[in-house]
């Protein structure tokens, strides 16, 4: 943990979408990047939903494994300096409790301490439609400082496979983590 840019916390929650967050440790590991995990019990639940997947295989991706209930992990403070946080797949809850700051589990906690301590949190909010308490909710954490970063394909780098959808997707959170890659083919690039 010597340097903090090179540690990167990875929370995993129970929206619809947690092969992002699998992903992102896979190309955080390929990139030699240090991470902090913490995966919800809705999380853990959306592996055995939605992939082939189980969360133990996302565990051992990670540099450190954090259990959601355990509030005296390292990055439960302020202290512990990291390059960042990104929530994927951020769940309307975990979205709400961060907006409001009700920090009563160690993802949200170590949420609310990255955006005190003004280092970049990424919410890959997954939800469609949104209603207006949504709206409100992103406007309110965008107002403390997270970068509200939902996973929008985009189609100008031509897509062939959904990992080169999620792959897009993750380029845009590393960007937003100044953090460089070549995971897709950028506007403008040949």
């Amino acid at each position: 943990m010597n340097d903090p840019a090179k540690n990167i916390i990875v929370g995993i929650t129970g929206a619809s979408g947690v092969i992002y967050g699998l992903e992102l440790l896979r190309v955080l590991k390929t990139l030699h990047l240090d991470t902090h995990l913490v995966i919800t019990p809705a999380g853990r639940l959306n592996f055995q939903v939605e992939t082939d997947f189980s969360p133990e295989e996302a565990e051992k991706l990670a540099t450190w494994v954090h259990d959601n209930d355990d509030l005296t992990a390292p990055i439960a403070s302020g202290s512990c300096l990291t390059g960042g946080m990104v929530v994927i797949p951020c769940s309307i809850k975990t979205l709400s409790a961060i907006a409001n700051s009700y920090s009563a589990s160690l993802l949200v906690r170590a949420a609310d301490v990255t955006l005190k301590e003004r280092r970049p949190l990424v919410l890959v909010v997954r939800e469609t439609p949104l209603h207006l308490g949504h709206l409100e909710l992103l406007q309110r954490a965008a107002a403390m400082g997270a970068i509200i970063l939902p996973p929008m394909p985009a189609f100008y780098h031509r897509p062939r496979t959904i990992d080169d959808l999620i792959h897009q997707t993750l380029g845009k959170i590393l960007d937003s983590l100044h953090i460089p890659h070549r995971l897709f083919r950028r506007w403008g690039e040949k």
